[in-house]
Protein backbone atom coordinates (compact mmCIF):
# COMPACT_ATOMS: atom_id res chain seq x y z
CA UNK A 1 0.00 0.00 0.00
CA UNK A 2 1.25 3.79 -0.95
CA UNK A 3 1.66 5.50 2.48
CA UNK A 4 1.29 8.91 0.80
CA UNK A 5 2.90 11.60 2.85
CA UNK A 6 2.05 10.52 5.89
CA UNK A 7 4.21 12.03 7.55
CA UNK A 8 7.10 9.61 10.31
CA UNK A 9 9.73 10.90 12.55
CA UNK A 10 13.14 10.07 11.56
CA UNK A 11 13.39 7.33 13.83
CA UNK A 12 11.02 5.41 12.43
CA UNK A 13 12.13 6.03 8.52
CA UNK A 14 15.79 4.79 9.93
CA UNK A 15 13.99 1.38 11.37
CA UNK A 16 12.54 1.00 8.49
CA UNK A 17 15.41 1.47 6.28
CA UNK A 18 17.57 -0.61 8.14
CA UNK A 19 14.97 -3.26 8.63
CA UNK A 20 14.84 -4.09 4.45
CA UNK A 21 18.48 -3.76 4.05
CA UNK A 22 20.53 -7.57 4.52
CA UNK A 23 24.44 -7.96 4.67
CA UNK A 24 26.16 -9.20 1.18
CA UNK A 25 27.78 -12.14 0.69
CA UNK A 26 31.25 -12.42 1.65
CA UNK A 27 34.88 -12.62 0.09
CA UNK A 28 38.46 -13.11 0.34
CA UNK A 29 40.98 -10.48 -0.12
CA UNK A 30 44.66 -9.97 0.08
CA UNK A 31 45.32 -7.78 3.17
CA UNK A 32 47.33 -5.42 0.34
CA UNK A 33 43.80 -4.65 -0.65
CA UNK A 34 41.68 -4.94 2.27
CA UNK A 35 41.79 -1.01 3.52
CA UNK A 36 38.22 0.51 3.23
CA UNK A 37 36.89 -3.15 3.23
CA UNK A 38 34.36 -4.36 5.98
CA UNK A 39 35.91 -7.77 8.08
CA UNK A 40 33.14 -10.39 7.83
CA UNK A 41 34.77 -12.51 10.93
CA UNK A 42 36.61 -11.61 13.60
CA UNK A 43 40.14 -11.88 13.63
CA UNK A 44 42.63 -13.35 16.41
CA UNK A 45 46.04 -14.30 16.78
CA UNK A 46 47.45 -17.25 16.95
CA UNK A 47 49.81 -16.80 19.40
CA UNK A 48 51.26 -13.80 21.84
CA UNK A 49 52.61 -10.72 20.24
CA UNK A 50 55.47 -10.14 20.18
CA UNK A 51 56.26 -13.46 21.83
CA UNK A 52 59.32 -12.18 23.57
CA UNK A 53 60.37 -9.40 26.05
CA UNK A 54 61.22 -6.65 24.07
CA UNK A 55 62.51 -2.92 24.96
CA UNK A 56 61.18 0.28 23.36
CA UNK A 57 64.28 1.82 24.35
CA UNK A 58 68.18 1.68 23.28
CA UNK A 59 69.16 0.55 26.50
CA UNK A 60 70.61 -1.51 29.40
CA UNK A 61 68.98 -4.44 30.81
CA UNK A 62 69.19 -4.50 34.54
CA UNK A 63 66.96 -5.84 37.86
CA UNK A 64 65.35 -2.87 39.04
CA UNK A 65 65.99 -3.60 42.46
CA UNK A 66 69.47 -3.18 42.03
CA UNK A 67 68.51 0.67 40.86
CA UNK A 68 66.77 1.86 43.32
CA UNK A 69 68.42 4.96 45.04
CA UNK A 70 70.72 5.91 41.98
CA UNK A 71 71.69 9.16 41.45
CA UNK A 72 74.20 11.35 39.37
CA UNK A 73 76.03 11.39 42.37
CA UNK A 74 75.46 7.88 43.24
CA UNK A 75 74.89 5.53 40.07
CA UNK A 76 74.30 1.73 40.12
CA UNK A 77 76.97 0.44 38.85
CA UNK A 78 76.49 -3.00 37.04
CA UNK A 79 79.03 -5.29 34.86
CA UNK A 80 78.38 -5.36 31.21
CA UNK A 81 77.55 -9.07 30.72
CA UNK A 82 77.39 -8.41 27.10
CA UNK A 83 75.13 -7.04 24.15
CA UNK A 84 71.75 -7.83 22.63
CA UNK A 85 71.83 -8.22 18.91
CA UNK A 86 68.70 -7.52 16.64
CA UNK A 87 66.63 -10.48 15.54
CA UNK A 88 69.74 -12.60 17.33
CA UNK A 89 67.62 -13.06 20.85
CA UNK A 90 69.61 -12.93 24.10
CA UNK A 91 71.38 -16.00 24.54
CA UNK A 92 72.50 -15.35 28.29
CA UNK A 93 71.03 -14.77 31.23
CA UNK A 94 72.23 -11.50 33.66
CA UNK A 95 72.97 -12.28 37.53
CA UNK A 96 73.53 -9.84 39.92
CA UNK A 97 74.42 -6.42 39.34
CA UNK A 98 75.17 -7.41 35.60
CA UNK A 99 73.36 -5.78 33.06
CA UNK A 100 73.38 -5.89 29.17
CA UNK A 101 73.10 -3.39 25.83
CA UNK A 102 69.70 -3.77 24.46
CA UNK A 103 68.67 -1.81 21.23
CA UNK A 104 65.25 -1.05 20.51
CA UNK A 105 63.19 -3.60 19.70
CA UNK A 106 65.52 -6.11 21.06
CA UNK A 107 64.95 -9.03 23.27
CA UNK A 108 65.13 -8.47 27.42
CA UNK A 109 67.99 -10.71 28.59
CA UNK A 110 66.72 -13.08 31.18
CA UNK A 111 67.26 -11.95 34.56
CA UNK A 112 66.50 -8.45 33.66
CA UNK A 113 63.03 -7.01 34.63
CA UNK A 114 64.02 -3.23 33.31
CA UNK A 115 65.99 -1.45 30.55
CA UNK A 116 67.85 1.80 31.62
CA UNK A 117 67.68 4.63 28.74
CA UNK A 118 71.13 5.57 27.45
CA UNK A 119 70.99 8.47 28.76
CA UNK A 120 71.03 7.76 31.77
CA UNK A 121 73.99 5.18 31.42
CA UNK A 122 77.86 6.09 31.57
CA UNK A 123 80.29 3.14 30.13
CA UNK A 124 83.27 3.05 32.14
CA UNK A 125 85.89 0.09 30.69
CA UNK A 126 84.05 -3.17 31.06
CA UNK A 127 81.31 -1.39 33.77
CA UNK A 128 77.76 0.49 33.20
CA UNK A 129 76.87 3.41 35.78
CA UNK A 130 73.42 4.02 35.86
CA UNK A 131 72.35 7.39 37.69
CA UNK A 132 68.47 7.00 37.99
CA UNK A 133 66.50 4.48 39.12
CA UNK A 134 64.14 2.22 36.93
CA UNK A 135 61.11 0.70 37.82
CA UNK A 136 59.95 -3.19 37.50
CA UNK A 137 58.75 -3.39 33.85
CA UNK A 138 59.88 -0.20 32.78
CA UNK A 139 60.98 0.54 29.03
CA UNK A 140 59.84 -3.32 27.87
CA UNK A 141 57.11 -5.06 26.65
CA UNK A 142 55.73 -7.97 27.82
CA UNK A 143 55.27 -11.72 25.21
CA UNK A 144 51.70 -10.69 25.64
CA UNK A 145 51.22 -7.13 25.93
CA UNK A 146 50.82 -6.40 22.23
CA UNK A 147 48.08 -9.02 21.26
CA UNK A 148 47.67 -12.53 23.84
CA UNK A 149 47.12 -16.05 21.68
CA UNK A 150 43.84 -15.89 21.07
CA UNK A 151 42.44 -12.88 21.48
CA UNK A 152 40.70 -10.57 18.93
CA UNK A 153 43.02 -8.71 17.32
CA UNK A 154 39.93 -6.89 14.76
CA UNK A 155 36.40 -7.67 15.25
CA UNK A 156 33.62 -8.68 12.67
CA UNK A 157 32.01 -5.70 11.31
CA UNK A 158 35.30 -3.51 11.29
CA UNK A 159 36.03 -1.01 8.33
CA UNK A 160 39.61 -1.66 8.19
CA UNK A 161 41.90 0.89 8.47
CA UNK A 162 45.91 1.11 7.30
CA UNK A 163 46.55 0.57 11.22
CA UNK A 164 44.07 -2.15 11.19
CA UNK A 165 45.87 -3.92 8.27
CA UNK A 166 49.33 -3.29 10.26
CA UNK A 167 48.19 -5.53 13.05
CA UNK A 168 46.78 -8.28 10.54
CA UNK A 169 50.24 -8.23 8.86
CA UNK A 170 51.56 -8.32 12.38
CA UNK A 171 49.69 -11.98 13.35
CA UNK A 172 51.05 -13.29 9.81
CA UNK A 173 47.24 -12.83 8.20
CA UNK A 174 48.09 -12.35 4.29
CA UNK A 175 44.23 -12.78 3.78
CA UNK A 176 40.95 -11.98 5.55
CA UNK A 177 37.40 -12.85 4.76
CA UNK A 178 35.62 -9.55 3.95
CA UNK A 179 32.04 -8.42 2.97
CA UNK A 180 31.64 -7.74 -0.59
CA UNK A 181 31.03 -4.02 -1.83
CA UNK A 182 26.92 -3.75 -1.62
CA UNK A 183 26.16 -2.49 -5.67
CA UNK A 184 23.93 0.58 -5.40
CA UNK A 185 21.93 1.14 -8.63
CA UNK A 186 21.57 5.20 -9.04
CA UNK A 187 18.54 6.61 -11.63
CA UNK A 188 18.06 10.42 -12.36
CA UNK A 189 14.54 11.10 -13.09
CA UNK A 190 12.92 14.58 -14.76
CA UNK A 191 12.32 15.82 -17.77
CA UNK A 192 14.19 18.91 -16.52
CA UNK A 193 17.18 16.98 -15.60
CA UNK A 194 20.33 17.41 -18.40
CA UNK A 195 23.67 15.51 -18.31
CA UNK A 196 26.25 17.32 -16.70
CA UNK A 197 28.28 17.76 -20.13
CA UNK A 198 25.48 19.59 -21.94
CA UNK A 199 24.79 23.05 -22.12
CA UNK A 200 21.29 23.78 -19.83
CA UNK A 201 18.71 25.41 -22.39
CA UNK A 202 15.46 27.45 -20.36
CA UNK A 203 14.38 25.58 -16.78
CA UNK A 204 16.84 22.95 -17.60
CA UNK A 205 19.34 21.65 -15.01
CA UNK A 206 22.38 19.57 -15.02
CA UNK A 207 22.09 16.18 -13.36
CA UNK A 208 23.69 16.90 -10.21
CA UNK A 209 22.30 14.75 -7.50
CA UNK A 210 23.39 11.59 -9.33
CA UNK A 211 27.31 12.26 -8.70
CA UNK A 212 26.59 13.28 -5.18
CA UNK A 213 25.16 10.10 -4.81
CA UNK A 214 27.67 8.04 -6.88
CA UNK A 215 30.49 9.82 -4.40
CA UNK A 216 28.62 9.35 -1.14
CA UNK A 217 28.18 5.53 -1.77
CA UNK A 218 31.70 5.01 -3.20
CA UNK A 219 33.37 7.05 0.20
CA UNK A 220 31.10 3.94 2.24
CA UNK A 221 32.77 1.24 0.32
CA UNK A 222 29.90 0.74 -2.23
CA UNK A 223 29.79 -0.10 -5.89
CA UNK A 224 27.35 2.15 -7.84
CA UNK A 225 25.82 1.85 -11.01
CA UNK A 226 24.26 4.74 -13.03
CA UNK A 227 20.87 3.48 -14.89
CA UNK A 228 20.89 7.15 -16.43
CA UNK A 229 18.30 10.10 -16.80
CA UNK A 230 15.24 8.81 -16.61
CA UNK A 231 12.21 11.20 -18.48
CA UNK A 232 8.92 11.37 -16.41
CA UNK A 233 7.06 8.90 -18.20
CA UNK A 234 5.82 5.62 -16.05
CA UNK A 235 6.91 3.23 -18.38
CA UNK A 236 10.81 4.43 -18.66
CA UNK A 237 10.92 4.90 -14.89
CA UNK A 238 9.22 0.92 -14.32
CA UNK A 239 11.54 -0.88 -16.55
CA UNK A 240 14.73 1.19 -15.49
CA UNK A 241 13.64 0.37 -11.82
CA UNK A 242 12.94 -3.67 -12.69
CA UNK A 243 16.11 -3.86 -14.31
CA UNK A 244 18.23 -1.71 -11.30
CA UNK A 245 15.91 -4.33 -8.94
CA UNK A 246 17.67 -7.14 -10.63
CA UNK A 247 21.60 -6.03 -10.63
CA UNK A 248 21.45 -4.29 -7.66
CA UNK A 249 21.73 -4.55 -3.26
CA UNK A 250 19.54 -1.44 -2.68
CA UNK A 251 17.89 1.48 -5.43
CA UNK A 252 18.59 5.34 -4.88
CA UNK A 253 16.11 7.51 -6.90
CA UNK A 254 17.03 11.25 -7.51
CA UNK A 255 14.10 13.14 -7.91
CA UNK A 256 11.80 10.30 -7.02
CA UNK A 257 9.72 11.28 -4.31
CA UNK A 258 7.25 14.41 -3.95
CA UNK A 259 4.45 14.83 -2.54
CA UNK A 260 2.37 15.99 -5.76
CA UNK A 261 -0.57 13.24 -6.22
CA UNK A 262 0.71 12.77 -9.64
CA UNK A 263 4.19 11.29 -8.13
CA UNK A 264 5.76 8.74 -10.19
CA UNK A 265 8.11 7.46 -8.08
CA UNK A 266 6.12 6.08 -5.10
CA UNK A 267 3.60 4.93 -7.65
CA UNK A 268 6.14 2.61 -9.65
CA UNK A 269 8.01 1.48 -6.59
CA UNK A 270 4.75 0.43 -4.84
CA UNK A 271 3.65 -1.50 -8.32
CA UNK A 272 6.92 -3.34 -8.47
CA UNK A 273 7.00 -4.06 -4.31
CA UNK A 274 6.27 -1.51 -1.56
CA UNK A 275 6.12 2.06 -0.27
CA UNK A 276 6.09 1.64 3.16
CA UNK A 277 7.41 5.17 4.07
CA UNK A 278 6.57 8.50 1.93
CA UNK A 279 7.00 11.55 4.33
CA UNK A 280 9.82 12.16 7.07
CA UNK A 281 9.43 14.70 9.80
CA UNK A 282 12.88 16.01 8.35
CA UNK A 283 13.84 19.48 7.33
CA UNK A 284 15.26 19.02 4.49
CA UNK A 285 13.80 16.10 3.22
CA UNK A 286 10.16 15.55 3.95
CA UNK A 287 9.19 14.09 0.76
CA UNK A 288 11.10 10.46 1.21
CA UNK A 289 10.26 7.41 -0.26
CA UNK A 290 11.17 4.11 1.84
CA UNK A 291 10.38 1.54 0.06
CA UNK A 292 11.79 -1.38 -1.83
CA UNK A 293 11.41 -2.98 -5.32
CA UNK A 294 10.94 -6.66 -5.36
CA UNK A 295 13.00 -7.27 -2.35
CA UNK A 296 15.73 -4.91 -2.68
CA UNK A 297 15.80 -1.19 -1.02
CA UNK A 298 14.55 1.78 -2.57
CA UNK A 299 14.82 5.39 -1.46
CA UNK A 300 13.24 7.47 -3.26
CA UNK A 301 15.13 11.04 -2.96
CA UNK A 302 14.18 14.55 -3.06
CA UNK A 303 15.41 16.45 -6.25
CA UNK A 304 17.02 19.50 -4.17
CA UNK A 305 20.64 18.93 -3.85
CA UNK A 306 21.17 20.06 -0.08
CA UNK A 307 17.48 17.82 0.93
CA UNK A 308 19.18 14.68 -0.80
CA UNK A 309 22.36 15.00 1.06
CA UNK A 310 20.97 15.14 4.49
CA UNK A 311 18.52 12.41 3.56
CA UNK A 312 21.40 10.09 2.41
CA UNK A 313 23.47 11.26 5.72
CA UNK A 314 20.21 10.58 8.27
CA UNK A 315 18.50 7.71 6.42
CA UNK A 316 20.72 6.21 3.50
CA UNK A 317 24.04 6.08 5.73
CA UNK A 318 22.48 3.43 8.31
CA UNK A 319 21.14 1.23 5.31
CA UNK A 320 24.42 1.21 3.63
CA UNK A 321 25.54 0.30 6.92
CA UNK A 322 23.39 -2.40 7.28
CA UNK A 323 24.18 -3.88 3.32
CA UNK A 324 28.09 -3.56 3.77
CA UNK A 325 28.14 -5.14 7.74
CA UNK A 326 29.47 -2.31 8.95
CA UNK A 327 29.64 -1.47 12.85
CA UNK A 328 32.28 1.41 12.99
CA UNK A 329 31.42 4.60 13.87
CA UNK A 330 33.48 6.67 12.18
CA UNK A 331 31.32 9.66 12.35
CA UNK A 332 32.90 13.40 13.41
CA UNK A 333 31.47 15.47 15.68
CA UNK A 334 32.60 18.40 17.75
CA UNK A 335 30.75 20.23 20.33
CA UNK A 336 30.58 24.51 19.56
CA UNK A 337 28.68 27.29 20.99
CA UNK A 338 25.88 29.11 18.75
CA UNK A 339 27.07 32.24 17.09
CA UNK A 340 23.05 33.12 16.24
CA UNK A 341 19.70 31.78 17.05
CA UNK A 342 18.58 28.54 15.12
CA UNK A 343 14.87 28.77 14.77
CA UNK A 344 12.56 25.30 13.95
CA UNK A 345 9.55 24.21 14.18
CA UNK A 346 8.48 21.43 16.72
CA UNK A 347 7.53 18.00 15.66
CA UNK A 348 10.40 17.69 13.09
CA UNK A 349 13.85 17.29 13.19
CA UNK A 350 15.68 20.05 11.05
CA UNK A 351 19.03 19.60 9.68
CA UNK A 352 20.87 23.12 9.30
CA UNK A 353 24.22 23.86 7.63
CA UNK A 354 27.36 25.26 9.76
CA UNK A 355 30.59 26.67 9.48
CA UNK A 356 32.87 26.09 12.62
CA UNK A 357 35.51 28.14 13.31
CA UNK A 358 37.54 28.41 16.39
CA UNK A 359 34.84 26.50 18.86
CA UNK A 360 31.63 28.76 17.10
CA UNK A 361 29.59 27.10 15.04
CA UNK A 362 27.67 29.74 12.75
CA UNK A 363 24.56 28.78 10.92
CA UNK A 364 24.14 28.80 6.95
CA UNK A 365 20.60 29.20 5.92
CA UNK A 366 19.91 28.51 2.68
CA UNK A 367 16.62 27.74 0.72
CA UNK A 368 17.21 23.53 -0.24
CA UNK A 369 17.55 23.79 -3.83
CA UNK A 370 20.85 26.01 -3.28
CA UNK A 371 24.33 24.02 -3.62
CA UNK A 372 26.23 27.03 -2.17
CA UNK A 373 25.41 26.21 1.47
CA UNK A 374 26.60 22.41 1.39
CA UNK A 375 29.89 23.66 -0.37
CA UNK A 376 30.41 26.47 1.88
CA UNK A 377 29.05 24.65 5.44
CA UNK A 378 31.58 22.40 7.30
CA UNK A 379 28.88 20.42 9.19
CA UNK A 380 25.31 20.10 10.20
CA UNK A 381 23.31 20.52 13.18
CA UNK A 382 20.89 18.60 14.45
CA UNK A 383 17.53 20.34 15.75
CA UNK A 384 15.67 17.45 17.46
CA UNK A 385 11.43 17.71 17.11
CA UNK A 386 11.53 18.41 20.61
CA UNK A 387 12.42 21.91 20.71
CA UNK A 388 11.48 24.96 18.78
CA UNK A 389 15.01 25.71 17.91
CA UNK A 390 18.78 27.07 19.60
CA UNK A 391 19.53 30.31 20.96
CA UNK A 392 22.62 32.25 20.59
CA UNK A 393 25.49 31.25 22.83
CA UNK A 394 23.58 27.57 23.05
CA UNK A 395 26.53 25.20 23.39
CA UNK A 396 25.87 22.18 20.33
CA UNK A 397 27.20 18.90 18.49
CA UNK A 398 27.85 19.44 15.22
CA UNK A 399 27.84 16.47 12.80
CA UNK A 400 30.84 17.64 9.99
CA UNK A 401 31.14 16.10 6.81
Amino acid sequence: MVRFLSVVPVEEAVRVATGLARPVGTEVVQIEEAAGRVLAVDVTADADLPGFRRSTVDGYAVRASETIGASEALPSIFRLAGRVSMGAGAPFTLGPAECAYVPTGGEVPEGANAVAMVEHAEVLGGEVLIGRPVADGENMILPDEDFAAGEVVVPAGRRLSPQDVGALAAIGRGSVEVRRRPVVGILSTGNEVVPVDAAPGRSEVRDVNSYLLRAFCRERGCETRFYGIVRDEPGALRAALETAGRECDALLVSGGSSKDDRDLGARTIADLGAVLVHGIALAPGKPTIVGRVGEVPALGLPGHPASTFVVMLVVAGPMLAVLSGDTTDRSRRVRARLAENVPSARGREDYVRVTVRDGTARPVFAKSGLLNSLVRADGLLRVPAGREGFETGDEVEVLLW
